[in-house]
């Protein structure tokens, strides 16, 4: 369909939908591409359940909803990957900065589209139907699927995007959308059923019917809905504000290359960016100095921080060891400070309870971020408990930056402070020996407490516990080596695994 009227000579509005049917798959296929039946799969209700396909898998009989077995068993050949809620939302995020080409108002429509706000601004790109056909290119060539519904109304362009696609012309709205499903209304599925049984399959069905039985059955919400795609009740489009930009720029009259000098900007720098960052209750993660050189070159100082802060005090010596680093060439003339990853840091409520409530982590987190500005923030890590009773699954490796401390070990013996790999030792019976050999040690034992039996985490596939139960002691010698040894009963054979401090 061909629009030649201008919205600027109408005054009329234009609102366009767009709509992505299969976003999260596009996403994964952009990538790798599948010839064949694909789908993203989903964990739903204690099952595995197919969560976008492809137009081969729909082609196939598959659906969104299907359980994952239940698709394998119609398609064998189909091939799944899963989901990643947070990436969809952040390429939605990357197409709503993308479709502000077309237009400034540009707002999320659900999980898989967006709305743009176009009146007075089609002509800028060749007129409607020129800029629609423009927008398909662009996303085909990209490898997103999209389907473009414009109307005077939000619900209109809706209706179109989702279950006609076109252009829908001022005061002709009810002729364009009046063939399409009740559905196309974003009714409710019973709401959509229930009329479909009373023969209002259509939305023109619906505004030839009279309203007072549709009010007095289906509540006023239907009748709002058809007002708002006709047009004959307003609905408020509110475009996606633009996420806040922390950044300052301070330009020089005269180069510096002096360490001191460029400390001595970056602290000024640094002032006015908390006290942004402190008025919005956030928090910077990540910051990156930019020196930009006389000779148009730049040099760039990233400090990646195991907290959010928002305290210049305690930022700025964390800048030291990247600044003495660069290369100030002929003279630095601008420098530029942005927090390029902020995290929500509120306001904490101060308790004369507890005067001092992390005076001691803020010392250890600023200790975390200079090890990771000389050996990465990944390399840092802690030890945090895990609930388990097998000894080498009791506790997990984590990342200090991003991982709190706290918790407790759930066992109720004793563990050794070391724990390594299982070395055997020669050894019969079921109870420790009086004398063994462990690490080229002849070694006494003079007390022995246990055993302690733990069994295997049979929900669980792991090669060191097949032998099955072992039978742990807590052996003190007369060398005074304290260590943690095991019996195998069902396969016999000692080991020790764990010495006591």
């Amino acid at each position: 369909m061909t629009s030649l009227f201008s919205t600027a000579a109408t005054g009329q509005r234009r609102i366009l939908s767009l709509w992505f049917p299969a976003l999260p798959s596009d996403r994964v296929l952009r990538r790798a591409p599948q010839d064949g039946p694909f789908a993203l799969t989903h964990s739903q209700t204690s099952a595995e359940r197919l969560y976008c396909l492809n137009g081969a898998a729909d082609r196939a009989g598959l659906y969104r909803g299907m359980t994952l077995a239940d698709a394998r068993a119609f398609c064998p050949g189909l091939i799944t990957a899963p989901a990643d809620l947070r990436q969809d939302r952040q390429l939605l995020a990357t197409l709503r900065r993308w479709a502000t080409r077309y237009c400034p108002w540009v707002g999320f429509d659900g999980r898989d589209g967006l709305v743009l706000d176009v009146t007075g601004s089609t002509h800028l790109h060749g007129g409607e139907a020129a800029m629609l056909t423009d927008m398909r290119q662009r996303l085909a060539r990209a490898g997103i699927g999209a389907r473009i519904g414009l109307a005077p109304t939000r619900g209109a362009a809706w209706a179109l995007a989702r279950h006609g696609e076109g252009i829908a012309a001022p005061g002709a709205i009810l002729e364009t959308i009046g063939p399409l499903p009740a559905a196309a209304l974003r009714l409710p599925e019973d709401t959509t059923t229930a009329l479909t049984r009373l023969g209002l399959r259509r939305i023109a069905d619906l505004a030839r019917a009279p309203r007072a039985p549709l009010a007095r059955r289906f509540g006023p919400d239907l009748l709002d809905r058809l007002d708002q795609a006709l047009g004959d009740r307003p609905e408020d489009i509110s475009p996606q504000p633009e996420p806040p930009h922390y950044g300052l720029r301070l330009t020089l009259p005269e180069p510096i290359g002096l360490y001191d000098d460029v400390l001595a900007g970056t602290a000024r720098l640094l002032g006015p960016l908390c006290a942004r960052l402190k008025q919005d209750e956030a928090g910077a993660r990540a910051l990156r100095l930019t020196l930009r050189r006389v000779d148009s070159d730049a040099r760039h100082v990233d400090l990646r921080l195991a907290r959010p802060l928002r305290d210049p005090q305690r930022i700025l010596p964390l800048f030291e060891r990247g600044l003495r680093d660069v290369d100030a060439g002929f003279g630095i003339d601008q420098l530029r400070i942005e927090a390029v990853q902020v995290e929500p840091l509120p306001v904490r409520q101060m308790s004369h309870a507890a005067p001092t409530q992390g005076m001691g982590t803020d010392a250890l987190d600023d200790l975390i971020t200079r090890l990771g500005t000389r050996i990465g923030l990944e390399q840092v890590r802690r030890l945090l408990p895990a609930d388990s009773h097998i000894p080498e699954r009791s506790f997990i490796l984590a990342t200090a930056a991003f991982s709190e401390p706290g918790g407790s070990w759930p066992c109720p013996r004793p563990r050794p402070l070391r724990l390594f790999a299982p070395e055997p030792i020669a050894a019969t019976g079921p109870r420790p020996p009086r004398h063994l050999r462990w690490r080229r040690m002849r070694l006494t034992v003079t007390r022995v407490t246990g055993p302690e039996r733990i069994t295997p985490e049979w929900w669980l596939d792991d090669d060191s516990w097949r032998s099955g139960l072992r039978d742990y002691w807590q052996v003190d010698t007369a060398q005074g080596r304290r260590l943690w040894l095991y019996h195998t009963p069902q396969n016999p054979g000692w080991f020790v695994q764990g010495e006591f401090a």
